[in-house]
């Protein structure tokens, strides 16, 4: 530790503690990025949180937050200070009779799920795993699969969040409306979230089926109730066979049974699914045929195929993500879906002309399936500023997942990224936030969010100094400066170069250690 920070430390209260260490190597769920912040800091209270944000103020710090890291992009990446809140992760109060729950913001989403069942409570809805942090998921509008619910942030009552003076302030649709649809979708950029109150909802069960049908089949019952017989609704596209995996559960008071046991879904169909995937990566034509054998032993070769059970909704609304990837996703208006993905499939069987797509796809390969999932917010207030959803109606997503067998990032990635995000921007698509867009610009992001300069406004309001900016921020989201304009603690990206193990070693730039002028002046009465 820096030998003035380890003086100031000793002038501070000792009774709340400053968890941090040195020589943590961070990086992504996917370890597609890879970092080295100076400290790696687990607070255990609100107090703690203050006075790593008081002593980062007195150092010129950038602060970044990260959980469970699941994001595969640079957004968490720092080399300066990487708080990390696993230890901060109470459920505080829970009111059954009222269904709400107030959490600290660094609860697991499968443990908020595991003491909420003691209650008799649920989360409304889930997105693919649980891994996240509460505060993480909500920051990056993490959604499930649903028409009848929008993203997971629309079951948030109320915030409080400790910005960059130190201070804690609390945010609701009645209390600084503006923060709270800021810090919905606050991408890191805004303070730590300390406190979330959620609206939970009675604990339920899903009976769920899935089944293989043609591609045509589910283009064909777009329209009609796809999306809307059943409350949870997704769809695996399985682009070379031309097939798609429905899956739809209901609410069910039925007893629990599990899924019919597969020897594939075990350790043996996950080392072989991997190692037929490497293989690929140097052989990338077999991609078709892997796609056909691996959906064909794990849900049969039939349409119709498929299986079914009953499970609670924390299990049974999760999926497997696998192997370490690259996830691609895009909100575009759901009515547009079937000329989209009757677009892509074309580009993908090498018709480029029907695709009206203006990249090449000759000798382009890819992994299967390409996720198909969808939300409604349209009816939701108020609305984050940076909700990626449709205003207007519901919204479907399309994730173009790519896997790194074994740490290789695929052959395909940039030309299909290309190609993927040229047609999603035609269709009036939004990335997911998320998630590894390569081609999106900070003109495009102004384009896409007509309310982003209300929460660029509130960002600077409570953050003026930057100490929650990196160069992920500025890429995307702040205005262009000169260098020599730059936040004064704002953090900015030296190099990403490839790493030995796997993915790209990503380095900042940070403040000359000095003090910040005022810190003479400053009071450690909060320390």
């Amino acid at each position: 530790m820096d030998p003035s920070l380890q003086q100031e430390l000793s002038t501070a209260n000792p009774s709340i503690p400053f968890r941090a260490s040195a020589f943590h190597h961070h990086h992504t769920w996917a370890r597609t990025f890879h970092s080295h912040p100076e400290l790696y800091i687990q607070p255990q209270s609100s107090e703690e949180i203050s006075k790593v944000i008081t002593l980062a103020r007195r150092f010129r710090r950038r602060i970044t937050t990260a959980g469970c890291a699941h994001s595969p992009s640079d957004i968490t990446c720092t080399s300066s200070w990487l708080v990390n809140l696993d230890h901060f992760e109470k459920v505080l109060n829970v009111d059954v009779e009222k269904k709400t729950v107030v959490m600290q913001s660094g609860i697991r989403l499968h443990d908020l799920g595991r003491q909420l069942k003691e209650y008799g409570l649920a989360m409304p809805n889930l997105g693919s795993i649980d891994h996240q942090s509460i505060a993480g998921a909500i920051g990056t509008a993490t959604h499930g699969s649903s028409t009848r619910h929008g993203l997971l942030s629309q079951s948030v009552i109320e915030l409080s969040i400790i910005i960059a003076d130190g201070s804690t302030i609390s945010c609701s649709a009645e209390k600084n409306p503006d923060l709270f649809r800021a810090a919905l979708v606050s991408l890191g950029a805004l303070g730590i979230i300390t406190e979330v109150k959620f609206k939970a909802v009675s604990a339920f069960k899903i009976e769920w089926h899935q089944s293989l049908h043609s591609l045509g089949e589910i283009l064909t019952d777009w329209e009609k109730d796809l999306w809307t017989q059943t409350e949870f609704t997704r769809v695996w596209w399985m682009p070379y066979m031309k097939k798609c995996i429905r899956w739809r559960a209901d609410k069910t008071n039925k007893a629990l049974h599990p899924p019919v046991e597969n020897w594939w879904n075990g350790a043996i169909g996950y080392h072989v699914y991997h190692g037929l995937l490497y293989i690929a990566h140097w052989f990338p034509r077999l991609l078709p045929w892997i796609e056909n054998f691996v959906i064909g032993v794990q849900y049969g070769f039939v349409n119709g195929s498929g299986g079914t059970a009953v499970e609670e909704s924390q299990k049974g609304l999760l999926m497997n993500c696998l192997y370490s990837q690259f996830v691609n996703e895009w909100a575009i208006p759901l009515h547009r879906g079937p000329e989209a993905i009757t677009r892509l499939s074309a580009w993908l069987h090498g018709d480029q002309e029907g695709s009206r797509i203006p990249f090449s796809p000759k000798g382009i390969y890819i992994h299967a399936p390409i996720e198909v999932r969808v939300s409604d917010t349209s009816t939701n207030s108020p609305r984050p500023y940076l909700d990626s959803t449709i205003p207007d109606g519901p919204t479907l997503y399309l994730n173009a997942t790519l896997y790194r067998p074994y740490g290789h990032d695929p052959p395909c990635r940039e030309r299909y990224y290309q190609a993927f995000e040229w047609l999603m921007k035609e269709m009036g698509g939004r990335p997911h936030w998320a998630k590894n867009f390569t081609t999106v610009t900070k003109n495009d992001i102004s384009a896409m969010y007509p309310d982003i300069d209300e929460w660029r406004r509130i960002r600077d309001e409570i953050d003026s100094d930057g100490m929650f900016v990196g160069d992920w921020h500025r890429r995307l989201l702040l205005p262009d400066t000169e260098e020599s304009s730059m936040l004064p603690f704002e953090e900015k990206k030296i190099i990403a170069k490839p790493a030995k193990y796997g993915g790209l070693e990503w380095s900042g730039q940070i403040p000359k250690n000095v003090r910040s002028p005022q810190a003479s002046e400053e009071s450690f009465e909060m320390m």
